[in-house]
């Protein structure tokens, strides 16, 4: 299955692995004519058909030896692997439609990646047929509680001002007491409703769309509560059209606390297709 006049540095040593980055579609320019995950191995590429590997040779040891399992847990150590992996793929979304691998993604052989290869072959063309000429774009959405509840209650208290006037100075006071009680409840059904506006506005762009995980505090070291985390595929040509209304809604919005963090474009990593595979190692 392997066309071996398109591959490039796949020979291994003992004690070396074949290191995945992603799939594409052949032929690959010399773009990607750079450095693996460290100084030691180059990036090459292995075509199997209509479907080419974008690999390099990596050390087994270092994910699979002893001390493996705490070097994994060294951001010191994964860090800068970890950027290494984003960019080579990055390189390679510039001339064609990707499938990214996970981090870490390693055979023990050429042969084991070509059974990957066969048994998900069609899985894989059709998966970057349908990215062709669309691009990963990342939306969360960032509200901050204090300015959110401050902004509405001053919202409030300006549509009952000509009633609260007319009430004694207690009854007015309690009457201003209830409605700021009832601000956290009114924040809450705001969002519900402009996160649902905004994820409907947004759709008209993207030809698929993706939740993930809402992040809290603790993990995004910001002072802002997270409330959504949202991924959309969209065409090239939408992609204007898409940026610019983001800016329309965090203009509208701004004031009220919401803020979107807009960012792209990704490789299609929420879209990806589970390719199950035997452990390679």
């Amino acid at each position: 299955m392997p066309n071996d006049s398109d591959s490039i540095g796949v020979e291994l040593a003992k004690g070396e692995g074949i290191y995945l980055f992603c799939f594409a579609r052949p032929p690959m320019p010399p773009v990607l004519n750079a450095d693996g995950l460290d100084d030691r191995y180059s990036v090459s590429h292995q075509v199997f058909k209509d479907i080419m590997a974008v690999l390099s040779k990596v050390s087994i040891e270092e994910f699979c030896g002893p001390s493996a399992d705490s070097r994994m847990k060294d951001i010191s150590w994964v860090g800068p692997r970890a950027c290494r992996h984003e960019e080579v793929i990055e390189k390679a979304m510039r001339q064609s439609p990707v499938l990214p691998a996970r981090f870490g993604t390693i055979f023990s052989s050429l042969e084991g990646l070509e059974k990957l290869v066969e048994m998900h072959h069609d899985t894989i063309r059709q998966f970057l047929d349908e990215v062709a000429d669309k691009e990963e774009w990342s939306v969360k959405g960032l509200i901050d509680k204090a300015k959110a509840k401050e902004e509405l209650c001053l919202v409030m208290l300006s549509a009952e001002a000509e009633r609260l006037a007319s009430l004694s100075p207690g009854k007015r006071y309690f009457e201003e007491q209830r409605i700021r009680n009832n601000v956290e409840k009114e924040v809450n059904n705001w969002l519900k409703e402009v996160c649902k506006g905004i994820g409907k506005e947004f759709g008209r762009f993207a030809s698929d769309f993706c939740e993930r995980k809402v992040l809290s505090r603790e993990a995004t070291g910001l002072d802002a509560d997270m409330i959504l985390n949202w991924a959309f595929l969209i065409p090239h040509d939408l992609v204007q059209d898409f940026r610019s209304r983001a800016d329309e809604v965090n203009e509208d919005n701004k004031q009220k606390g919401l803020t979107l963090e807009v960012s792209g474009p990704w490789p299609p990593y929420s879209f990806c297709p589970a390719l199950e595979m035997e452990p390679v190692l």
